[in-house]
């Protein structure tokens, strides 16, 4: 088949490689420019089609008349997505005879939007995966193709749980591209009653509530720790980063109160939490209270 395909980060390198892998021409790559305030921790796919020798194409925005003009011109017989970051227009979609399909990153309909992984962490899921499904106008509604589950582990930070999500890609396009190349691919409406839609995360939101129990609090760092921005709390007016944690009991204290300087624990709404990696600008004492 010939295969427009949209893609960046991880997923989207793992997926050239496997389409390349199975023998697939693909036409053309859509991706982006890596953004100079954002932390590039991933691979870039760019670099990759470059070295694959596959045409690469960054636009700003990928639905104007100049590239809608290109895909129809290039006739493909299917479109896939892979971490891209931008909405595709429907009168791309609606061009490749075999489909329009995108890779999220969690078991729709539940986590649609940004951020899946992170926020699959945070709102303390116990298992997560991929789907792949068709694209439509509203994100990450089309009918379900396939999915791979994995489990989520109580150690698991987004950035370990994004690195098992990975090698699911290469699953899911091995067993299901030959399905969609002769036609007999499985397509499931999703369940809208069961939906779940997040927006993306920004560092602010970083920000740690001790008015929350430890568990949630413990799911946020773990969530947004390296290579993300952080979790964070403020100690008059200087940030305190914290970088991992883990559960205790507590000591009955005001949510905030710094009950033990070492291991320097803090009170949350119910039990506490132990800062066991974390920056500061000043030695946190007893007594002391973040914010």
């Amino acid at each position: 088949m010939k295969i427009a395909v949209y893609a960046y980060h991880d997923i989207g390198c793992e997926a050239l490689k496997t389409l390349d892998d199975l023998g697939q021409d693909v036409a053309a790559v859509f991706t982006h420019h890596d953004d100079p305030k954002e932390n590039v921790w991933f691979n870039s796919v760019e670099s990759l089609a470059h070295e694959m020798g596959i045409p690469v194409f960054t636009p700003e925005n990928p639905n104007t008349e100049k590239w809608i003009r290109k895909i129809k011109y290039m006739a493909p017989d299917l479109i896939l997505s892979f971490y891209y970051r931008n909405l595709i227009c429907e009168e791309i979609l609606g061009l490749p005879p075999k489909g329009s399909m995108n890779l999220h990153g969690s078991l729709l309909p539940k986590f649609r939007g940004r951020a899946p992984v992170n926020w699959a962490i945070v709102k303390g899921e116990k298992e997560t995966g991929l789907t792949l499904h068709h694209m439509v106008k509203a994100p990450d509604a089309g009918d379900i193709v396939a999915q791979k589950k994995i489990s989520i582990s109580r150690d698991d930070t987004a950035l370990t749980l994004f690195k098992k999500l990975v090698p699911l890609t290469r699953e899911i396009l091995t067993e299901t591209i030959p399905l969609i190349e002769n036609g007999t691919a499985p397509r499931t409406p999703q369940d809208a009653s069961k939906a779940t839609y997040f927006g993306g995360r920004k560092p602010e939101d970083g920000k740690i509530n001790w008015e929350s129990s430890p568990e949630e609090i413990y799911n946020l760092v773990r969530a947004v720790t390296h290579p993300y921005p952080g979790a964070f709390a403020h100690l008059g007016e200087k940030k305190v980063m914290i970088w991992q944690a883990k559960v205790t009991e507590g000591k009955g204290a005001v949510p905030g109160e710094v009950v033990e300087a070492d291991p320097l624990t803090v009170a949350c709404k119910t039990g506490a939490l132990i800062l066991q990696k974390f920056e500061a600008e000043e030695p946190i004492k007893t007594g002391m209270r973040l914010t």
